[in-house]
């Protein structure tokens, strides 16, 4: 547990304060007495790092969200899972990811897994929304931005509660122009209302995301409450951003991944979100080192982190223009916000896989410096500077460690406590019946699939002191990469590339880095622990992965069979090219062996 005097030390910092006890019976009826039901916008950020955002330490300029978390309530142990569609399918819903039926993403989903209860990469029946929840109460349902759960028919948001959508059907895309960003799409798949759309000429994703909802807020009965569901493609790849925005920070990132990585360990026990003595994992064995880049390299890579950064600050600067709308319709004052990413931050190159330059090459990207972040740049950190921006966590995204799964988490509105750091367990499934509670709105439905999460109304209004008691399990697992928090212990298994599949425990009261494993040392807690697990993963229908799974092999074999089915007309082209090209040659062998009896055969 973090020390009062930590949380008053943020306090002194971002204005943040802890809730006395003197507070909590005005509290508690501020929060369960809404005069009005209160309107609700969820920012989701794509890849965003415990520690990116200004509040949180991050290096970006962030003011809109950080004025947000100084209105609210500022979460230091919030959990999601370590890949975007399975943590939006359990945000939206309040269930867990393999009951939802999107247990994890269709391009690292094994051929063993393909159509199986849970695995059907769609929300299966019974499962609703909390759109689809509020709809019939007489909230209006908007959603804009990034949907990835299900491409089938009946799959879109309009299917799924919401009035109004303008939807991306894909894990990302281009932020300047409408097309994909990897060869697993032959397109970019944006929907209006179920309908396939287009991009506007001007398209830049965090501007065209706010001002279609925007559009939706006023175009639709201003009477009736909101529920405003927002999905960034920042900070997916590809990262891209302005380039006056991504010039305030080519300096900023220069010292390397590794003097980042420190700095903002340092931050994280300044600022009191980890102890003073916790230690910092080194980089895993196979990454890089700064020193051993060319200098042109460091630049390069520098300036990728400077990308990354700006592409967080631009999304804050649309998110900005959204309140100042709420702020001038008279809606703000009544709306709770909620900001979070999906998991942690994105490891994947885009310049280690010749068949991936290829494609971009053939589809307008470039990896080069000049033009960096603008139209045609292909954008990423890559695992060093993934691991640097998941400091002060061990890992990434698509992992069960710290740094895959422990992102930030801020709500604030109407009634709720202002200028809080929260830092109970809490996790994705809990915003559902959240949202629900304060909506007025039974959580529980008799003919769907109950849900999972529990509310935090009670945290908020200050009548607990935890979501979740101290020998309760909270189970994570997608893709084998798995996770049980109970307390302040956790078991973590991470796959292949950068983990072993072997089962670890760690204290993350001490070493919230991961670092020192428990598990020789305290066998019979491990062995509880890991009975916790096999009850959740049976419990929920997990499916084990294959023996030696490679999320990263994988992604790369399905995204070549999805390559060849879109596609399969490129070969049938060449090798009818190359039989016209070669023909008259081998007629030409003929004629020659013919009129030469003489001729070789072979």
């Amino acid at each position: 547990m973090i020390l009062r005097s930590a949380i008053l030390f943020l306090a002194s910092v971002c204005g943040l304060s802890s809730l006395s006890a003197a507070d909590e019976p005005a509290l508690q009826s501020e929060v369960r007495e809404q005069a009005q039901p209160p309107n609700f916008v969820i920012l989701l950020i794509d890849d965003a790092a415990f520690m990116d955002l200004g509040t949180y330490g991050g290096e970006a300029a962030t003011p809109n969200i950080d004025a947000l978390a100084r209105r609210g309530v500022m979460f230091t142990r919030y959990y999601t899972s370590p890949l975007c569609a399975p943590s939006r399918a359990m945000l939206l819903t309040g269930i867990d990811n393999h009951q939802t039926g999107v247990a994890t993403i269709p391009e690292v989903l094994p051929r063993e897994h393909v159509g199986q209860p849970g695995y059907t990469m769609s929300l299966e029946p019974g499962v609703m929304t909390i759109a689809a929840r509020l709809q019939p109460q007489g909230y209006r349902t908007l959603m804009t931005g990034k949907w990835h759960l299900g491409s089938d028919q009946g799959d879109l948001p309009s299917d799924h509660g919401f009035d109004r959508s303008f939807a991306l059907d894909a894990s990302g895309a281009d932020n300047w122009d409408d097309k994909p960003y990897m060869p697993f799409y032959s397109e970019a798949p944006w929907y209006e209302d179920g309908k396939p759309a287009d991009l506007p000429d001007d398209f830049y994703s965090s501007e065209f995301i706010v001002d279609r909802m925007i559009d939706y807020l006023s175009e639709t009965d201003t009477s009736k409450p909101f529920f405003a569901y927002l999905g960034f493609q920042a900070v997916h790849i590809p990262v891209q951003a302005p380039a006056e925005i991504t010039a305030r920070y080519r300096d900023t990132y220069s010292g390397g991944w590794q003097e980042m990585r420190e700095a903002r360990w340092q931050r994280a026990k300044a600022l009191g979100l980890i102890p003073a003595d916790a230690p910092l994992a080194p980089l895993p064995d196979g990454m890089r080192r700064w020193e051993e880049l060319s200098a042109k390299d460091r630049e390069l890579y520098a300036a990728r982190m400077a990308v990354n950064a700006a592409m967080l600050e631009a999304m804050d600067l649309h998110i900005g223009r959204l309140i100042e709308h709420l702020k001038a319709s008279g809606k703000y004052d009544n709306t709770v916000f909620l900001v979070t990413s999906d998991n942690g931050p994105e490891p994947n190159r885009g310049d280690n896989d010749w068949r991936l330059k290829l494609w971009m090459k053939f589809n307008g990207y470039h990896l080069d410096l000049e033009g960096i972040g603008e139209k045609g740049s292909w954008g990423f950190i890559g695992p060093e500077f993934a691991m640097a921006a998941a400091s002060p966590g061990n890992l990434f995204k698509f992992h069960g460690a710290e740094g895959g799964i422990h992102v930030p988490m801020i709500m604030a509105g109407p009634n709720l406590p202002e200028s809080i750091r929260q830092d109970a367990l809490v996790q994705v499934t809990d915003i559902a019946p959240t949202f629900l509670e304060m909506a007025g709105v039974e959580g529980e439905s008799t003919d769907g699939v109950p849900m999972t999460g529990r509310s935090l109304v009670p945290l908020l209004a200050g009548e607990a002191e935890a979501v979740y008691g101290a020998e309760e399990p909270i189970g994570i697992e997608v893709s084998g990469n798995s996770a049980l928090i109970r307390g302040h212990y956790k078991i973590t298994r991470n796959q292949l590339p950068w983990g072993d599949a072997k089962w670890r425990l760690y204290d993350l009261a001490s070493d919230p880095g991961e670092v020192n494993d428990l598990a020789a040392a305290r066998p019979e807690l491990m062995a509880s622990m890991l009975a916790d697990y096999e009850a959740y993963g049976s419990k929920v229908g997990v499916l084990e992965v294959p023996e030696g799974y490679d999320s990263h092999a994988i992604l790369t074999h399905n995204t070549q069979m999805r390559q060849l089915r879109t596609f399969w007309w490129v070969p049938v082209l060449l090798l009818l090219v190359l039989i016209a090209v070669c023909w008259p040659g081998v007629r030409l062998l003929k004629s020659l062996r013919r009129s030469r009896p003489d001729w070789p055969s072979s």
